[in-house]
């Protein structure tokens, strides 16, 4: 391209409609199994920990590919980290897609291995999160983050509270095969949606169409970009590496969006197993707790913007606390839903101001900090089944109420460290 014939492509409403969206098919993969683990359970003969690790695991290669590929947003600008995960995530659908079409439910013995292995190839879609982050940060001017992070983030993730109740529905009128088949197309569907409207923030447009270093900044800055990187995918991740409230914001997002993340996926299994309840009911309750979550990012977003992240964070996770107490006592389906909306308010806040803080504390390598929080972040959705899983393992009739006291426990020890890392610091 003549470099004076560029033509800015898109807009910052463009770009944000194109990440969310995008991220909205991709974040899905959160409860590829969560609703179909009693099925594949039975089909293949799984322990509790073993059901653990399986609906966990599209969350392990969701959350650790969010580190390189969030730094890879400072180099690339993010299309072309976004476009790969989406495709991988497609391939990853289509491979069990054809294995459930051959082999469900009666043939289904020794495969656990590669039924995890494609998991993890149809989970790449959640990592699409810390690239996503990390371009709408660089078309927004910072008092407009807020809001745009969460508005990305909270549409963004309910799709998986969608799936956890729109799985079962599909179970039950077109059968498991279907339902996974037509699952594969929805998140091609989405690939091909983000590939078509997605935009890079000017910097980066402009780099790409032969502009200095020096003049892509300038140029980009008359354009409205505030947020610039500061160098290659290793210097990104080390600069935000030797700030200390990134991994502050690490361990509170591991406790709040990891958390976010593990529930989806385990809710339908608790409130199945520990309430009786059915997978269709079971799929409700679930989607509730995973939109409201994901939604509340949105105004949690815009309060961040007001009050501070700060302020939001600590209300947030006090709040976190208190309900997930709450979750380990006996009060009922209905009381124990009525805690969990609660709980859901409160992690969707948390995460919101995690994002808001994100450019507040690691201006110069927003992708990078985006890839460790995101990434490191996100690892609690894997972690935490698994845990889960083996506590109802070793006390079934204790084990659930354990693990959200494990819950408190952290959203306490966040509190702490963050009064001494952030507000002391201050």
């Amino acid at each position: 391209m003549n470099k004076t014939d560029f033509r800015l492509n898109g807009t910052p409403s463009q770009a944000l409609a194109a990440a969310t969206l995008g991220f909205f098919f991709g974040a899905m993969a959160i409860s590829l199994f969560g609703p179909t683990a009693r099925a594949l359970s039975t089909s293949m003969g799984l322990s509790p920990l073993q059901v653990g690790l399986l609906v966990a695991a599209p969350s392990l290669t969701g959350s650790l590919l969010r580190i390189p590929f969030g730094a890879s947003v400072d180099v690339n600008g993010g299309r072309r980290s976004f476009n790969f995960l989406m495709a991988v995530s497609v391939i990853g659908l289509i491979g069990l897609s054809a294995l459930f079409s051959t082999r469900y439910p009666d043939r289904m013995d020794g495969l656990y291995g590669l039924v995890l292995l494609l998991g993890c190839l149809a989970g790449c879609g959640i990592a699409t999160f810390s690239v996503g982050v990390s371009q709408v940060s660089y078309w927004f001017r910072r008092k407009e983050q807020g809001f745009a992070l969460g508005f990305f983030g909270g549409l963004g993730t309910a799709s998986a509270g969608v799936l956890a109740l729109g799985l079962p529905l599909l179970l039950a009128g077109f059968g498991f095969v279907w339902a996974y088949d037509i699952l594969t197309g929805i998140m091609l569907a989405g690939a091909l949606i983000y590939f078509f409207l997605s935009c890079n923030a000017p910097y980066f447009q402009l780099r790409q169409a032969g502009f200095s270093e020096t003049e892509s900044r300038q140029r980009a800055a008359d354009l409205g970009q505030e947020l610039f990187p500061a160098g290659n995918i290793r210097d990104s991740l080390r600069i935000s590496a030797g700030i200390p409230q990134t991994w502050l914001l690490v361990g509170t997002y591991f406790t709040t969006f990891g958390g976010f993340i593990a529930l989806t996926a385990w809710f339908p299994t608790y409130w199945q197993q520990a309430q009786g309840l059915s997978a269709i009911h079971a799929g409700v309750l679930t989607m509730v707790f995973s939109v409201l979550a994901a939604l509340m990012r949105v105004p949690g977003g815009a309060i961040a913007d007001r009050l501070g992240g700060v302020k939001v964070c600590f209300g947030a996770l006090a709040a976190a606390a208190v309900s997930c107490v709450l979750m380990s006592l006996d009060l009922g389906w209905p009381g124990l839903f009525a805690v969990s909306v609660v709980m859901a308010v409160a992690f969707g806040f948390n995460n919101a101001a995690v994002m808001k803080l994100i450019p507040v504390y690691v201006q110069k390598s927003v992708g990078g900090a985006s890839g460790w929080i995101g990434g490191l972040g996100a690892f609690g959705g894997f972690v935490f089944p698994p845990l889960l899983g083996q506590l109802v393992a070793m006390s079934p009739e204790r084990g659930f109420g354990w693990g959200f006291l494990m819950f408190a426990a952290l959203a306490v020890l966040n509190m702490l460290l963050n009064y001494f890392g952030m507000v002391r610091r201050a």
